[in-house]
């Protein structure tokens, strides 16, 4: 990926997580710009399929696209921050993310967003 494509990305993410939501300026180590379908599953490093994204949240999704929703059981895919309202899935209280819908849900617990590392960091950023 070169660097112009990569400077776009974190510019149109405003320097935040694209799952969490986490400020950038709230990490020591630089975000990833990450395939939201990888890869390995025939993702393209095009604008439309890369996503920013915190350490953790790139860690935990992995090559995943789907993972079980807590509340249900049932398969479900991830949070595509491309093509879904962050607001629909997703609510913030305080520190904690909150999944508001299957989708929100299963992203929330396969990215581990409510980590004890998440929620320290978020506890200091009163920006949603």
């Amino acid at each position: 990926m070169n660097a112009e494509l990569r400077r776009r990305i974190i510019a149109r993410a405003a320097g935040r997580c694209e799952y969490c939501r986490l400020s950038q300026d709230r990490i020591p180590l630089a975000f990833h710009v990450e395939h939201i379908v990888p890869r390995q599953h025939g993702g393209q490093t095009e604008p439309g399929n890369l996503a920013l994204a915190c350490g953790n949240c790139n860690q935990h999704k992995g090559p995943n696209l789907s993972g079980i929703d807590p509340d249900t059981g049932d398969l479900c895919r991830l949070f595509h921050p491309r093509q879904e309202e962050w607001a629909v899935h997703f609510r913030r209280e305080g520190s904690l993310i909150f999944g508001i819908t299957s989708v929100g849900r299963t992203t929330v617990w396969v990215l581990d967003m409510n980590s004890e590392f998440q929620k320290e960091r978020r506890s200091k950023d009163p920006r949603d």
